[in-house]
């Protein structure tokens, strides 16, 4: 992928993350009913592909990770 594809994606989780994480910490209301989507996992999983996109831009730019 190119960095600007890298980097687009990275923002779009990032962005996703943030999400997940606001509708996570919102008080549970029992008169709708249980929550279908799992937030808080999903908060964690956005993170964690964004922390791999963060190392695939810095081997993009130069920099050597791993052996």
């Amino acid at each position: 992928m190119s960095l600007s594809v890298t980097l687009g994606l990275c923002g779009l989780f990032l962005g996703l993350g943030v999400f997940c994480g606001w509708r996570g910490a919102r008080p549970f209301d029992p008169r709708r009913g249980p929550r279908l989507i799992p937030y808080r996992f999903l908060m964690v999983l956005c993170g964690a592909v964004a922390l791999y996109l963060l190392a695939h831009v810095v081997n993009l730019l130069g920099v050597t990770t791993g052996r």
